[in-house]
This record gives structure tokens, sequence and C-alpha cells, in this order.
């Protein structure tokens, strides 16, 4: 099949001569949990640039509500926490990273409550709750269900306190820049909302951009997770794994014609029980844990029961819940459900799945970098080996924690001498015009998420995989001819770029691993597939 994005390495024309520059030591593309926490650290010894495409708060960190996963209570203990992640992990977790990342969470976490993070507390510890697959109550939990945003306004006001740390907010990573003769990252070039095209040259790179939900009809994503991280470094020769490997979230508030709302799976920790439309609870049927079981079990029970009772949704039951507690612990979904005249005390809540987060991204090692020099990748957008097939509830603000630590750190060694000890290559790099018709992107990024959404969904099958790639592939030949001007554009190449990136790699496995669930192919293949399906820009 013919990849018509082999033949461009930059989206743009660029000629770094005629455009403006800037220089960095370390420069961190996203500014989620994993970004932030990388800035804090190559701060400490270099100077810092965070460019992100929205503003400070347009993050999955910021949405995020369950929590953080980590080992803090007497009774819970390491080896416990290491074994629920693999457990999920369904055979292809990497040991070392699970226990690196294990370990480090509980110092970590204390760290972010001493910068200011208000975490629950109970006699003056920070509290936890249970989330499925988790054999202990090992989720600390801020305002409620204000988890992400609570933990990110702890580290932007760290951050915007640091003077080594530059901040560009509204800046559009459009590619890496890398060096032609051995391929070593030096920057970027982007565009940014007043000054337009620029070229940030940085001595190291830490990719931070979070997921690509959005690629999917029915996400629990903000709009900027459109899979840009993805793109740019496969772009730049960066191997990607693991890209079948989309979680999807059992239960977002379903209101027809309403985005997609997150609900918190700390409700069915905590005793909210799944109906269908005839009032049955059905998940005892489907697993031993119930509520309780991995989410991507939980997400095939719910659309097995959509499409045994013919409806477009299930419901939450928290009836039983005490009303005032409810409005506490759940203050977000609390008011979101008042919005939408659900009366928690006496009415069911409509849910169904909705795609949640990438498991797979861009190869990296236990120092976060990846096969690119000077190029490191932490949180979503990374392989760390840490979820393997399936990530467990929680798991991954813990992971863009310590990996983002840890890019932090390897990235800002790359400072020995000033900053402009060696010159920076001119770099020219020219599109022929196009002929072909223009196809408007908005209607191609539309036909896209449903494509995705029936084709690459929580079930999956060869031929719609196939014919998924037939049609991604016939979008990219009137798309990715092109020269686009402004971030939909570039938004609507690189979702094309990854989609057909994650079919392939879906039809790929012809098994059923984790939230990779082949119906052609129901059974686990260790034999063939206890491995990581890897692609790379030939």
């Amino acid at each position: 099949m013919t990849m018509h994005q082999e033949i461009r390495r930059y989206l743009i024309n660029v000629d770094s001569i005629r455009t403006n520059q800037l220089f960095t030591d370390c420069l961190i593309i996203g500014a989620g949990i994993a970004g932030l926490r990388a800035a804090i650290e190559a701060a400490q010894t270099c100077n810092v640039t965070i460019v992100c495409k929205g503003t400070l708060q347009d993050s999955n960190t910021w949405q995020a509500q369950g929590g953080i996963a980590s080992v803090l209570q007497s009774n819970d203990s390491f080896g416990s926490h290491i074994n629920d992640t693999i457990a999920a992990g369904c055979g292809i977790c990497d040991k070392n990273i699970v226990e690196l990342v294990v370990k480090q969470g509980p110092g970590l976490v204390k760290q972010l409550f001493d910068w200011g993070t208000e975490f629950d507390l109970e006699n003056d510890n920070i509290a936890t709750t249970l989330e499925g697959g988790h054999s202990s109550p090992r989720i600390a939990h801020a305002h409620g269900d204000e988890t992400g945003r609570i933990i990110a306004s702890a580290l932007i006001k760290k951050v915007k306190a640091d003077t080594n740390i530059r901040i560009l907010e509204n800046f559009y990573c459009i590619d890496l820049v890398t060096n032609s003769e051995n391929n070593d990252c030096i920057g970027l070039v982007g565009s940014d909302s007043t000054r337009g095209t620029q070229i940030i040259w940085a001595k190291s790179t830490i990719l931070a951009t979070g997921g690509a939900g959005q690629l999917y009809r029915e996400t629990t994503n903000p709009d900027v997770a459109t899979a840009d991280g993805l793109a740019i470094a496969w772009r730049a020769g960066a191997v990607l794994s693991d890209l079948e490997f989309m979680q999807f979230h059992p239960t977002t508030l379903y209101i027809a014609g309403a985005s997609r709302a997150l609900i918190t799976e700390a409700l069915r920790g905590e005793g909210a029980i799944l109906l269908d439309n005839t009032g049955l609870r059905f998940m005892p049927q489907y697993h031993e844990s119930a509520e309780l079981a991995p989410r991507d079990i939980v997400s095939r029970a719910i659309l097995s029961q959509m499409l045994k009772t013919n409806t477009t949704h299930v419901y939450l039951d928290v009836r039983k819940f005490d009303k005032d507690h409810f409005a506490k612990r759940f203050p977000r979904i609390g008011e979101l459900c008042e919005s939408f005249d659900i009366d928690v005390k006496k009415d069911l809540i409509p849910v169904r799945p909705s795609a949640h987060y990438m498991v797979g991204g861009v190869k990296t090692d236990t120092n976060a970098a990846t096969n690119v020099k000077n190029l490191y990748a932490c949180g979503e957008i990374a392989a760390t080996g840490l979820h393997g097939a399936n990530r467990l509830g929680s798991n991954s603000l813990l992971e863009g924690l310590v990996f983002g630590r840890i890019a932090g750190q390897q990235a800002s060694n790359c400072r020995n001498g000033g900053l402009f000890e060696y010159k920076h290559p001119a770099i020219t790099y020219t599109i022929p015009e196009s002929s072909r018709t223009r196809l408007d992107t908005a209607d191609v990024r539309n036909s896209l998420r449903a494509l995705m959404w029936r084709n690459v969904g929580i079930t999956r099958r060869e031929q719609p995989l196939k014919e998924a790639q037939e049609i991604i592939s016939f979008w990219q030949r009137y798309v990715m001819d092109k020269v686009f001007e402004s971030p939909k554009g570039w938004e609507c190449q690189n979702m094309l770029t990854v989609a057909l990136l994650m079919a392939q790699a879906a039809q790929r496995r012809t098994e059923s691993r984790g939230v990779h669930y082949r119906s052609d192919h129901p059974e686990t293949d260790d034999k063939n597939f206890k491995k990581h399906i890897e692609l790379v820009k030939q």
C-alpha cells in the first residue's frame, strides 16, 4: 500500500535562514503532567522552553478525574501494585519499567503534596480509594473528582515561578527538525498564533504532547488531542509501538448532541453498578469482578449489552449514594448531571464507552530516550512498556510524573558548555505544488472519526480494518500533498497519518489481547504475539 506521507519529511516549506528563530537548551512540547514535571526537573540545570498548542489548561491531565495510583497505605505493597499492573497489561508489560514506576510513585506523589497539590486527606494522610483492576485502595484524589486540574494547577504555579522556564502558549508544533546528516533532533518548526512560522533550536527536545482520542467520534479527550506528537515523531524517524492498543473508557455520559464527558471509574470503585435499559445488572454475567473488571472487559460488556437490548447506552446507578457525600466526593459529575436535569438520588446516569487513552506511542527506554538522538518522550505520547496491552486505571498520571522527571533529568544533561557551541545547519525543504483537488478538511476529519469508531473501534475484524486503510489512503492522496497554513489543516494531516498506522497495527495483531479485541481472532496467541508491533518510517 502506498504511504503518501513517506514522501513528505515536513508538512510545510522550510527555509531556516528566512524564518524567525529562537534558541533554548531544553525544548518541551506539551504541558500536561509529564511536560510540566519534565520542565521543573530540567530547569534545575538549564534553560527550558515549553510550547503548547492551546493554553496550559488544554490537556488530558487537566481533565483527569479519578486520581493517581500509588502505594500510600501501610496495608498496600509495591508487589501488589506491580502484580495488578502486569495482570492488566496481559503479558506484554516490561517488568523492569513497572517496578521502576511503581517504586518511584510514593515519593513523587508526596512531593506533589509538598508543592501545594491539595489532595483529599483522611486523618492528615493522603486519602485513597479503589478502582477497577486494583487489589488495594491506592488512588489518591484531589477535590473529589478534580484530581487532574488540582495537580496541573500546582505544577503550573511552580513552572511559572521558575525564571529558567519560558512558556509559549498557542504555539503549534508542525514538525521536529532533524539534522539530515545523522538525523539528530535539533528543535522544531512551528507556528505562533501571533508571530507566524518560527524555528526553535534546542539541544534536547522532549515530546509530551498527550493523546489521540480525537481520532474517534466518541472520546473523553479535549479538542487538542489529535495525535500530533505521534505523527511528528513518525516523520522524524522515531519508532512507534503498540498503536493498536487504544483504551476505551467504559462510562462516559451519553446525552445525544452533547460532547462526551467522563464519568470516573472511582464511582464504580465506591459501589455504583451498571444496569441495562430493562433494569438488569448485567456485569456479573461477563466477569467475576463485575463493575470492577478491567476497562476493556467492561467496555466490551457494555457494547454487547447495548447490542442485545438494541439501545444506544446503558445506565450507571448511584441512587444508593448519600447525596451530600456524592456532591463532596464527585463535585464535577454532580454539576454535570445537574446541568442535564439528572437527579442522582432518583435518576440513572446514561453512559456508553468512548476512546480515552492511547496505550501505545513513541518507543522509549528507561531514560525516556527515543531512537532519535536528543529526542525524549514522556506521558501518554510515550510507549514506555508500563501498560502492556491495557492501562490500569490511574497509572497514567503516575507514569507522566515518573517519566516526566526522568526525561527532564536526561534532557538537561545535554548542557555541557554554552548554548551556542555548535552551528545550526541551514535547512531548506520545498514541497512541489499539487494539482489535485482540495478536499474540505473539516469533512475529512468528521468522516475519519466516524470511520475509526466503526472500523478500528472497541471490536475489530479483518475486513473493516482493510477497508479503513483503503479509505484513509484515498483521503491521504488528496490531503497529504497539500501545504496548509493553519493548525486545522496540519491536524487533519496528522490524524490521517496516525489513523492509518493504527489500522495497520490492528490488522497485523491477529489475536485478542487487552484493549485490542479481534472478534475474528478472539483468543490470545502467546506463541506469535507475546510481543510489540513496532512501526518506523522507511
